[in-house]
């Protein structure tokens, strides 16, 4: 019976065809003109009469030229090292240490997912009264700790720190309850018979927790590794147009603020290519270093 469960294909394609038609038009169909837009010259969205440019790469040329390009890619990477080991690493500890715990784990999950319900855009003005250079909450903390001079924690020295810390803060629960949940499949008479052998608490995690969390793990720096390609609206909150000096672009708000904020929609459609691109070689590369194992 199970092998003639789909023998008859009409309900399958009644079902699936709406769902294609909804990545035709909402995907595929805005990405092909995206292509076509970042061969022509247009200043503003939905432009009627647009014309070619001359020569028509001429937007590819000046991608490569682009100093701000440059930086955009330079501070996305450290973007993406931050999320492996601030979020995905941080995570794994806390889950680690969390799943020890008897009573109260409901309560930790609770509280360390709470920063994903809450809008990015709130958090990004919260932080941003955290971080003020004169009456910011930090700075009033340091001086009453002694520190005699204010830092300003959005300077260019500071900035992407600055930037990156929030973000990282932000995530840190959604790898968590993945890991937890991850980790409560883990069957408890492996840690009974490893227990009865001798083995320490830190010989079970190294031995058995994180051997059966490898698939796991693997999934959450391939979701880290998207989604720092992804990361838009708290930086842009704390840091608006890259400020300062265009030192925090990260290549998702380059291209915001080339198409919405510069008026360049056609060089706003090739960053997003270029975007599309490197998010493509990059899944695949991060796919293929945390590859998934077999039990």
């Amino acid at each position: 019976m199970g092998a003639n469960i789909y023998k008859n294909k009409k309900p399958l394609i009644v079902f699936l065809t709406p769902a294609f038609l909804f990545m035709v038009v909402y995907l595929y169909y805005p990405f092909f003109m995206n292509i076509v837009s970042s061969f022509q010259k247009l200043k503003t969205l939905g432009q009627a009469n647009a014309v070619w440019n001359d020569p028509w790469y001429l937007n590819y040329v000046e991608l490569f030229q682009d100093p701000v390009v440059g930086i955009s890619l330079r501070n996305t990477l450290i973007m993406m090292v931050v999320t492996i080991v601030g979020q995905v690493g941080i995570a794994i500890v806390l889950a680690l240490l969390v799943d020890n715990i008897k009573a109260g784990g409901k309560f930790f999950r609770t509280v360390f997912f709470f920063p994903i319900v809450v809008s990015a855009t709130a958090l990004g003005l919260l932080f941003n009264l955290i971080f003020l250079y004169d009456k910011g909450m930090l700075n009033q903390l340091l001086e009453a700790m002694g520190k005699t001079t204010l830092t300003d924690w959005k300077s260019e020295g500071l900035a992407l720190f600055t930037m990156m810390l929030p973000v990282m803060w932000q995530y840190v629960g959604f790898y968590f309850v993945i890991l937890i949940t991850g980790l409560n499949n883990i069957s408890e008479e492996l840690y009974e018979s490893a227990a009865i052998d001798g083995a320490t608490r830190f010989q079970r995690v190294r031995y058995i927790s994180l051997p059966l969390l490898h698939n796991v793990i693997c999934t959450c720096v391939v979701l880290a590794v998207t989604g720092a390609l992804k990361v838009f609206d708290l930086p842009w909150t704390m840091f608006p147009k890259g400020m300062p000096l265009k030192t925090t672009f990260l290549t998702g708000t380059y291209m915001y603020y080339q198409t919405m904020e510069a008026k360049n929609v056609d060089y706003g459609a090739t960053l997003a290519i270029m975007l599309v691109v490197l998010g493509v070689v990059t899944s695949q590369i991060v796919n293929r270093i945390f590859k998934e194992k077999d039990y």
